[in-house]
């Protein structure tokens, strides 16, 4: 949920949930400041960070509602991502510094062959731009330090995952379903070097967190504070 904000000025009491469009190109931190201003609440916190580059469902609890926060974390989650063929970057999608490249572009019965290899309860390293803690350090900032560090594999859960498009010669489209933990950036970059490639997120949308679904979530930019 992150760290606990100062209530602005003229707080008031307002307990439940939010549900947040996040739109590319701001944090989960700075959609919860704005949340907490424009509403006023005293308390706020996220069910769930979504990277800068990411968009959709981004979940606020407000008052004593994040004190449920752990339980909709703890919920499956649906996200649709674009992977990018041909390119590792740094921090596992577009905003990273290229790393790697290959001139290999697998073709769609290659990919579909090796999907359930990545579906169940699977191991996974967390990209080394993760908020993952290292010896009391988050791992995103032993990175940009340009620090040496290893990330353990994990055990996650992925409940599905599908090839929904191949748009062009250099991009995947998918879909996945999967539980509390898992990093579309590791699986994106797991299934382009299984698959004898390199690749990043180019895109991605979170489209359910627990009960809530896309369907609900209101646009940051539209939402009339009260």
């Amino acid at each position: 949920m992150g760290r606990r904000r100062r209530p602005p000025p003229g707080a008031r009491p307002l307990h439940g949930w939010v549900v947040i469009d996040k739109p590319r190109g701001i944090t989960s931190a700075a959609v919860v400041t704005r949340v907490l201003k424009g509403l006023r609440a005293t308390r706020a916190g996220h069910g769930g960070t979504l990277d800068p580059l990411a968009t959709g469902v981004l979940p606020i609890a407000l008052g004593e509602a994040t004190k449920t926060v752990a339980y909709v974390m703890n919920g499956h989650k649906s996200y649709n991502f674009v992977l990018a063929w041909g390119e590792a970057r740094s921090t596992g999608d577009a905003e990273g510094e290229v790393t790697e490249t290959s001139d290999i572009r697998p073709e769609r019965k290659h990919i579909e062959a090796v999907l359930g290899e990545f579906t169940g309860k699977v191991l996974q390293v967390p990209p080394a731009f993760s908020a993952i803690k290292v010896d009391g350090q988050r791992a995103y900032k032993l990175a940009r330090a340009e620090r040496d560090f290893t990330l353990e594999a994990r055990e996650v859960e992925i409940h599905r995952i599908e090839l929904k498009d191949l748009p062009d010669h250099n991009h995947a489209a998918f879909e996945v379903s999967c539980g509390k933990g898992v990093y579309i950036r590791s699986l994106a970059r797991d299934i382009a070097v299984r698959l004898g490639t390199v690749g990043h997120v180019h895109s991605m949308r979170r489209t359910r967190v627990g009960p809530f679904a896309e369907d609900v979530a209101i646009s940051l930019d539209n939402m009339e504070f009260l």
